[in-house]
């Protein structure tokens, strides 16, 4: 499910006379904005498996197909007031998903109050196909929203590593409802959609504000977005990554302006 890393093929500009500053400065945000998304889907199939390992245990939806494999272990600690779990991938464990991961991922919550339980969350030497997380936060879990659905507000403060040395400081607040595929006994059918705002700080001296525009739909049967709109602004200049609407392929596209990019997501 992860979106993996932007390629950027070719632009299609509606200024064909665009100086070479103008072309420069549009390519160094592209680099950036290809950043962004490779953050912005280490993070997000990481709380996947956190949110699939949590309802596992307190929500009855018991998989007869799981997308933890057996080089996962969990263990849960129940002290009659607080549950503790904790996911180890040890040195490598490849998913039922094909994706690739190591260390600890670790929940801690208490009962559920006025229909909500909090849920602490941590991550300790964990990758995810090459890309280090580390932090953490809480998240507040509702089992039925407005729409019958069980959704997770999460705030987050992460430090994602990419494999060229680059870190991103990530804080800001996820929101997943899931909307499909809930208790149906398989990972393979679950539809979430992602909404919500974060800052990014790269360790390049990047800083990019992003927000969900439309909601991100992730689909388990697919690596990436089918659909929705992250706009992403640094500085005084802004952009929008449109994941498309609704097929499973790896294109998405980047507008900057009048100037707009056809990426590749692997």
């Amino acid at each position: 499910m992860a979106l993996g890393g932007l390629v950027l093929l070719f632009s299609c500009s509606t200024e064909d006379d665009s100086t070479d500053g103008e072309a420069q400065e549009a390519a160094l945000t592209s680099e950036q904005a290809q950043l962004n998304a490779q953050a912005e889907a280490a993070t997000d199939q990481a709380y996947n498996l956190i949110e699939l390992a949590y309802s596992a245990q307190e929500e009855n939806t018991a998989r007869a197909s799981s997308i933890f494999s057996n080089c996962a272990v969990i263990t849960v600690d129940f002290d009659g007031q607080t549950t503790a779990i904790t996911i180890d991938f040890g040195d490598g464990c490849q998913l039922n998903n094909g994706h690739v991961v190591s260390g600890l991922i670790l929940l801690n919550y208490g009962p559920i109050v006025d229909g909500t339980r909090t849920i602490n969350y941590q991550f300790q030497n964990f990758v995810h196909n090459n890309k280090g997380i580390a932090g953490g936060g809480t998240i507040l879990r509702v089992h039925s929203n407005g729409n019958g659905n069980p959704q997770s507000t999460l705030n987050k403060n992460l430090v994602v590593s990419f494999p060229s040395g680059v870190t991103a400081d990530v804080t800001g607040t996820r929101v997943a409802e899931w909307v499909e595929g809930f208790a149906s006994g398989t990972w393979q059918d679950n539809v979430f959609l992602i909404s919500g705002n974060r800052n990014i700080d790269f360790s390049n001296g990047y800083i990019h504000q992003v927000e969900v525009l439309d909601a991100l739909r992730r689909e388990a049967s697919c690596d990436h977005f089918v659909s929705g709109t992250l706009e992403v602004t640094r500085n005084l200049g802004s952009g929008q990554i449109d994941f498309g609407s609704g097929d499973c392929d790896n294109i998405a596209i980047l507008t900057i302006g009048d100037q707009t990019y056809t990426i590749v997501l692997d």
